[in-house]
């Protein structure tokens, strides 16, 4: 009879290492959706340093192209802010599923566990699992740490260049969000276990929007609380 070997124990540095350098494949398009961003962020008048700030602080790449959209939509702020939050609600799900990594941790380790947790690199941290090799929080920290600087400076980066460019929709760059965001939506994908949710959010948004007198915005609200709540469900069930 056989048996599956072990993952060997790895040093946390070994392992933060090993977490930076395996998604820097991935970081690409981090960058190009990054960049996208802070095209978008310089046509709603703000500048490479708030830009970058922004993406430090708040890190989430659907989540702030959503909100950015909203505002050029002519929203406001607070129904912006609103749906880039829903949108995020997948990652309580995901930061849920971390307990074992943050068990026994201070709480600035899991703060910042929490803070620098993206579908990417959790994806990939159950990925290196499944394959054998050792992946925890360490890896999780280290591939956070690469995407957060590579989405930092690209959307920072973004913001910078468009100051140069001339009329961004006669390059095309107007349809920059609905690109990046199909781009997002691809690294987003995990497999058939996302279809339910993904419908569910979708006909819930779009028949919000499409029956109802109210911003679109309320309806991507109800989607994403629908879609997360039936996956929640259906994760405890």
């Amino acid at each position: 009879m056989s048996h599956q070997a072990l993952p060997l124990p790895i040093s946390q540095p070994q392992e933060f290492r090993s977490g930076f350098r395996d998604i820097i494949p991935l970081s690409f398009g981090v960058a190009i959706y990054g960049a996208a961003f802070g095209l978008l962020a310089a046509q709603q008048g703000m500048d490479a340093p708030t830009t970058g700030i922004m993406g430090g602080l708040v890190f989430a790449g659907a989540s702030q192209i959503v909100a950015m959209e909203r505002l050029g939509a002519g929203v406001g702020l607070t129904i912006a802010v609103i749906a880039g939050l829903a949108l995020n609600l997948r990652v309580l799900l995901m930061t849920a599923s971390l307990r074992s990594e943050f068990a026994g941790r201070p709480l600035w380790q899991i703060l910042l566990g929490v803070h620098l947790t993206t579908d990417e690199n959790w994806v990939l941290m159950h990925a290196t699992r499944t394959a054998g090799r050792p992946a925890g929080y360490w890896f999780l920290l280290g591939g956070g740490v690469n995407l957060f600087v590579v989405w930092v400076a690209s959307t920072a980066a973004g913001a910078a260049f468009a100051s140069a460019l001339p009329d961004l929709a006669s390059l095309g760059m107007d349809f920059a969000f609905t690109a990046a965001f199909i781009l997002l939506l691809t690294g987003l994908w995990r497999g058939r276990q996302d279809l339910s949710p993904w419908i569910i959010s979708a006909v819930t948004a779009g028949g919000i929007a499409l029956t109802l007198p109210v911003d679109p915005s309320w309806g991507l609200i109800a989607g994403a609380i629908a879609g997360a709540s039936f996956a929640a469900v259906r994760h405890h069930g």
